[in-house]
């Protein structure tokens, strides 16, 4: 009987080992999806190389540089980093060619840090169908935030609403009369940063109101005639929506038109590379909200993360000026995706990639205000909740003590 029972006593704890040893080999088992081996990684990003929006082309070259410095030394997790940055000429035909070659030809593991609201738009219910994660995207259109419908979609920048609502409240607060002209870039970028404007506005119930609203297409040459309606509007607010050279143009034609309302400025555009193209003594006293640094030559340029983001322009990018807060926040958004990736270990899916990307609340940016992090959970894709109001000075944006969190 003992001897019975000591041998089903020992086949139990065999049969026991066993298991545990099987199953302690599946929680090692290295996991991948097209895009990752155990030797490298494969990632893509389609960005505006040319074209109109070219401007914003240094995000993929900073990306490029960022990675190449990674696998000097080492890698992500020993493994390498194959980077490609496609030409979509912010064009969403160009988008949806460039977007299918790094999926179905290049097969990459995932997108991240592509630009612009109109060509993302083009392929977001494609990478959605084929379950390739769309992250850190240089566009806060609201839509990104829907994780019930289109959970493979996550913005990289300041939700535009939320960014539109703190301007508003800020201009209530100032001058709760306002006369507002706005100027915005006719597609879905201007209008998501339009609607919320307005009804932060109409809900006061306030005499501040839009007198006058003036729009231009990407393809436009300037926005002169624009800004002549708008000065003589009466207007005494200009919430000025646009991007890259319009927003350059813009801010100069008032100065020059000797038009000095209180403008507000999307934060995209706030960059000193920008402004500067607008002449700093131009861009003086303009308002926007702020959360995160500026490279080069001012207020951050002893910060550690400043620092280190000049080290890796001078040696990879000496082209690219050091003041160049575009290429800052590409390089912010690289180390971030690093971070996602260094936190799937050896589980290489596209699954896992996603649920490291969504779990990422708490992450300081390395481009981020010392004091700001990433909030994405796995129910809201806000990517920043906080935000500061600031003023350019001439020479620096200050941040003011105005917090706003949503």
């Amino acid at each position: 009987m003992l001897d019975h029972l000591s041998r089903r006593d020992f086949c139990a704890t065999a049969i026991a080992s066993i298991l545990a040893s099987t199953s302690s080999a599946r929680a090692g088992e290295k996991k991948y999806d097209p895009g990752a081996s155990d030797t490298a990684i494969k990632l893509g990003q389609t960005v505006p190389h040319s074209g109109p929006g070219s401007l914003y082309g240094v995000l993929g070259r900073v990306g490029e540089a960022y990675f190449q410095m990674i696998n000097e030394q080492g890698g992500i997790n020993g493994r390498k980093v194959t980077f490609l940055t496609l030409d979509d000429a912010y064009s969403a035909p160009k988008c949806v060619e460039a977007t299918r070659r790094l999926v179905e030809q290049e097969e990459v593991l995932a997108l991240f840090g592509s630009l612009g609201t109109a060509p993302q738009t083009a392929v977001h219910k494609y990478l959605n169908a084929k379950g390739v994660p769309q992250l850190l995207l240089n566009t806060g259109a609201s839509k990104w935030n829907d994780p019930k419908n289109y959970k493979w979609t996550m913005a990289g920048l300041p939700l535009y609403p939320t960014e539109a609502r703190i301007l508003a409240k800020h201009v209530l607060s100032v001058k709760p009369d306002a006369k507002v002209g706005i100027l915005y870039q006719n597609d879905d970028f201007g209008r998501d940063f339009l609607g919320p404007f307005k009804k932060v506005l109409a809900d006061a119930g306030g005499t501040a109101k839009v007198i006058t609203e003036q729009t231009y297409d990407l393809s436009d040459p300037t926005v002169d005639s624009q800004l002549v309606n708008l000065s003589n509007s009466g207007a005494d607010v200009f919430y000025n929506i646009s991007t890259g050279k319009a927003s350059s143009q813009s801010i100069r034609k008032a100065a020059e038109l000797g038009w000095k309302p209180l403008q507000l400025l999307s934060a995209g555009s706030t960059g000193r590379s920008i402004l500067k193209a607008a002449g700093f003594e131009n861009a003086k006293d303009i308002v926007a909200i702020r959360y995160a640094k500026e490279a080069g030559p001012g207020r951050w340029e002893k910060d550690k993360d400043v620092m280190a983001f000049e080290t890796l322009r001078a040696k990879y990018l000496p082209n690219v000026d050091p003041d160049n807060t575009i290429a800052y926040a590409g390089y912010g958004q690289a180390a971030t995706m690093a971070e996602i990736l260094r936190r799937c270990g050896d589980d290489l899916t596209r699954g896992n990639v996603l649920r490291q990307a969504s779990t990422l609340a708490g992450f300081h940016s390395p481009f981020f205000l010392d004091d700001i992090n990433y909030g994405y959970t796995p129910d809201d894709y806000s990517p920043i909740k906080t935000l500061y109001i600031s003023i350019f000075d001439g020479k620096d944006w200050q941040v003011t003590d105005k917090r706003f969190t949503e």
